[in-house]
């Protein structure tokens, strides 16, 4: 794999006092198709990710819910861009996970098109949140995703996540590894754990950014 540019072109001031309201969040649609999607008046954070990489698990720790977005354990359920309206001043819009063999190849290339279209489209969207399991080496899938959106010029957020399936002592290696294989350093990144919470008010002051 080339090597990636860093992404600290677009990467906002790390710490802000957050005041987006999660408690008022709700589904608004999922979108199957391009001409489906909410007009953009609001900004937008989509979250993207391998096929069962925790995706779901984190959005919804983020907006301090356990049930908005549905947790699968088949990968690749997930096959329409979801969008959720928060406190009616932005969109988290959950894409289809990645990268799953067992899909059909035709029903891959159908979500890649729909995430291709809607990204390049991109009206209001301040920020893609890219998710990676710390406990792997990084995927071709990932590095070729935010390759891609940096050479489109669409912001790009690395979150390595499951960070609680790992033994303390071993983050730093874990972590340092994908950071190399992305070209970046550690504050063009964030660490996660969907079950401990650790990294959501981070994560939350960090999107704020973005959508300011």
């Amino acid at each position: 794999m080339a090597a990636l540019a860093g992404l600290s072109s677009s990467y906002p001031p790390p710490f802000l006092t957050t005041m987006i309201n999660y408690s008022k969040i709700e589904f608004l649609i999922s979108a199957f198709a391009i001409k489906q999607l909410p007009e953009p008046h609001f900004p937008k954070i989509a979250f993207a990710g391998r096929s069962n990489v925790g995706k779901s698990s984190l959005i919804n720790k983020l907006v301090n819910q356990k049930k908005l977005v549905k947790v699968s354990s088949r990968p690749g359920k997930t096959q329409s861009l979801n969008f959720f309206m928060v406190n009616q001043s932005c969109y988290l819009v959950d894409l289809p996970g990645y990268g799953f063999a067992k899909v059909p190849q035709k029903l891959k290339g159908l979500w890649q098109d729909l995430i291709t279209d809607y990204i390049e489209q991109r009206q209001s969207l301040r920020c893609v949140v890219v998710i990676l399991d710390i406990r792997h080496p990084l995927k071709e899938l990932d590095f070729s995703l935010i390759s891609w959106l940096r050479e489109i010029g669409v912001p790009a957020l690395p979150v390595y996540t499951k960070l609680d399936k790992i033994a303390r002592g071993q983050r730093h290696k874990h972590a340092a590894a994908l950071d190399a294989g992305l070209s970046i350093g550690p504050e063009e990144r964030l660490l996660f754990s969907a079950k401990t919470g650790e990294g959501k008010e981070e994560l939350a002051a960090r999107l704020e950014a973005y959508l300011k």
